[in-house]
């Protein structure tokens, strides 16, 4: 009973964490950006956005102090690669001071920039950038912009540990076994996350996923609507990736599509043939497990029948909303297992066109681009190997949901 009190107080201490440096991370950023008399902005390591100040003095702030590269990270709360490995260039991720960039326009930047690295404990955790001209800020006041800098760094590690926490619970809400298991891990994660658990939600499932490392997926705090992500097994040796999004209505899922699509984007950066599942919403957190099953659901489908996706949702499955609920074992009927094989690929094929038709000969010979008398033929070898009767629907049914279920 004590561990478990512990518990709750400390994932009600993660949940306070998170709603305190959502604004405390501006209020830092607007303090660097009037000392310094520059606009400010503060990245992630991963250059991901997480706040910025536009430091208003007459004729300071216009369009003009908005050069490409600190518009793009603005707008779509990081920067690009390229524009990465550019910064990282002049030793940012090494340095303990001040950095001084010059302008250069063919990169993008067309003013000077100041970085300043925000660590705890000698670690990189962030960087604060300034738009700063010639001659810029005197050392005195950049010595002082670095004692915020550090204040951030030790909020950006507290952080980072409360999410590690955040991610260790919606982790084990989704492997738990159904039951009391199951609601156990949802009440510590509902506490972990406070109010940022209650409303309505859906899960988005990605797979698979290269990584098991969830520092190889954007933050959870950089896309927008997203609550907590955590990365859960996928099959017997790889990886999916599990997002938590907050909803507005429960008809509209564009948050879950817009986080899907970028997540997607990152998996295919990694060199990864992913698909995506979104679930139906759900009010709260208790039916987070029946949610999780149903976006891996979907992802399967896509995966399965690519035309699907790359991004499917639940309710649009059609069939595979079934199969994908039913035991793997399932679909490995004795009947059909004969057609399986590889030698049979093509018959596999027929027999599947012909029942997506609904039986319709001159559709099917159509869809496969064959004389009627070879469908006929492909049918006939189909029924001979099977044992199965093509004009009885219940064994039209069987071998339907088998060649589907075979893709699974």
């Amino acid at each position: 009973m004590y561990e478990r009190d512990g518990k709750m107080r400390e994932n009600a201490r993660v949940a306070d964490v998170f709603k305190a440096g959502r604004g405390e991370y501006q209020e830092l950023v607007d303090e660097i950006s009037a000392l310094l008399g520059a606009p400010a902005t503060l990245e992630n390591r991963d250059f991901e956005l997480i706040a910025f100040a536009a430091y208003d003095s007459e004729g300071d702030f216009d369009e003009a102090s908005l050069d490409p590269v600190r518009t793009r990270s603005i707008l779509t709360r990081r920067s690009t690669a390229a524009v990465r490995k550019w910064f990282e260039g002049f030793g940012i991720a090494r340095a303990t001071g001040p950095v001084r960039i010059p302008p250069t326009p063919e990169a993008g930047v067309y003013r000077g920039r100041i970085c300043l690295p925000v660590r705890h404990r000698g670690v990189v955790l962030g960087y604060v950038w300034l738009l700063a001209d010639e001659p810029g800020p005197s050392e005195a006041q950049l010595s002082a912009a670095m004692e915020i800098a550090a204040r951030i760094g030790d909020l950006l590690a507290e952080e980072a540990q409360a999410g590690a926490e955040v991610t260790r619970e919606l982790r084990a809400v989704l492997t738990a076994e159904r039951g009391w298991p199951q609601d156990m891990a949802v009440a510590e994660l509902r506490t972990a996350l406070g109010a940022r658990g209650e409303g309505l939600h859906t899960v988005v499932c990605v797979a698979p996923w290269p990584s098991a490392d969830p520092d190889d997926a954007p933050s959870a705090r950089t896309i927008p609507a997203a609550t907590a992500l955590c990365t859960v097994p996928w099959g017997t040796t790889g990886q999916s990736l599990a997002l938590l999004v907050r909803l507005r209505s429960a008809d509209v899922l564009t948050p879950a599509l817009t986080a899907a699509t970028r997540l997607l984007r990152e998996a295919g950066v990694q060199g990864t043939g992913s698909a995506a599942g979104v679930a139906g919403s759900r009010q709260g957190l208790a039916e987070l497990g029946a949610a999780w099953r149903e976006a891996a659901g979907a992802a399967r489908a896509v995966l399965a029948e690519p035309r699907l996706g790359p991004i499917a949702q639940w309710s649009a499955i059609g069939p595979y909303r079934l199969l994908t609920s039913l035991p793997p074992q399932a679909a490995h009927d004795p009947a059909v297992s004969a057609l399986l094989t590889p030698a049979h690929r093509e018959l596999a094929r027929t027999a599947e066109v012909f029942l997506d038709c609904a039986g319709q000969a001159g559709r099917t010979a159509a869809e496969l681009g064959v004389h009627r008398q070879t469908l006929y033929y492909r049918l006939s070898r189909v029924e001979q190997l099977t044992g199965l009767d093509l004009d009885d629907g219940e064994d039209r049914l069987l071998l339907h949901m088998a060649l589907k279920g075979a893709r699974l």
